[in-house]
């Protein structure tokens, strides 16, 4: 017969900490704030994109969750790298969570490597 394992429940958030912020909403953000900072519109930008205004906008604001594909035709259209969008994000998040990368850090949890 199998063994019973325990099951441990979620740690309970910090009373005086914010949620964890949504990957959708992060990325929004800075999508938003790449266009403005070039000063594009949301209809120039989405008609390069090949998307409607509107899904651009939802996306902006974090309604939205976008493929991978309009992910790429986006940042296509604003004519930055994946690589510096991602980045932001991440600035992003560690701006909300009050944290800073630790270098040299090993990560607590599981890790994928790939060969």
């Amino acid at each position: 017969m199998a063994d019973i394992l325990p099951f441990h429940q979620r740690r309970a958030t910090a009373p005086d900490r914010e949620p964890e912020p949504l990957w959708r909403e992060a990325l929004g953000r800075n999508l938003r704030a790449i266009r403005e900072e070039q000063g594009g519109r949301l209809v120039d930008v989405a008609e390069r994109a090949g998307i409607s205004p509107q899904y651009l906008s939802e996306m902006e604001r974090g309604r939205k969750e976008p493929s991978s594909e309009m992910i790429a035709a986006v940042t296509g259209a604003l004519g930055v790298d994946l690589d510096d969008l991602l980045i932001g994000i991440a600035s992003d998040i560690r701006r909300i969570r009050g944290t800073v990368p630790a270098a040299g850090r090993r990560p607590a949890g599981p890790v994928l490597m790939a060969a």
